[in-house]
């Protein structure tokens, strides 16, 4: 079954949360049920993992390039994470707005605190795991990062999820947790 939703005022969710929380395989997992959105494909200069494509999982880019799009203001945000740099294309959330259709961007918690600021009406949400001790295992299952690097992660994942009242929803392996409102 293939959701579609297009409407006069389209919606955008930035989908945020620690390294290895599952944003890839949530997104995976949307676009498997069908619904319609227009997912960004950031770009990095991170190396590629084994088997992610171009274009795909991201736009891989030289410093250099990466560089020039920045010189360009091609980005709505930008950011170094872990010594590489991601960014949101800008038109491909234009191009997806303009059309009527509903945006997915997914980001580190950095980069949702800029968008906060450039688009407050979206909708943001924050992926956590059920506890640290299983961030580090999805994280070392992945095979992706040495020893050190997975115990960065986790340091810096301990730091954002003191960051998550940015965000209007978070959720633990698919329970919703509204945002906590004080009156």
């Amino acid at each position: 079954m293939t959701v579609h939703r297009h409407s006069e005022h389209p919606l955008v969710i930035v989908l945020s949360g620690p390294s290895g929380v599952g944003k890839d395989a949530t997104i995976a997992r949307i676009k498997e049920i069908g619904v319609n959105f227009h997912y960004v494909v950031t770009a990095t200069t991170r190396e590629k993992r084994q088997g992610e494509v171009d274009g795909v999982d991201y736009y891989f880019l030289e410093q250099k390039d990466f560089t020039k799009k920045i010189e360009q203001d091609d980005f709505l945000e930008y950011a170094e994470v872990y010594g590489n740099f991601y960014g949101v294309p800008k038109q491909q959330v234009r191009d997806a707005l303009k059309r009527g259709q509903d945006v997915i961007i997914k980001v580190d918690v950095q980069g949702a605190a800029t968008l906060k600021k450039k688009i407050p009406d979206a909708v943001f949400i924050f992926l956590l795991p059920p506890s640290l001790e299983d961030l580090l295992e999805r994280l070392k299952a992945r095979n992706a990062d040495s020893e050190a690097a997975v115990g960065t992660r986790i340091c810096k994942a301990e730091e954002e999820f003191k960051c998550m009242p940015l965000f209007d929803y978070c959720v633990e392996k698919y329970r919703v947790k509204p945002r906590a409102v004080s009156i």
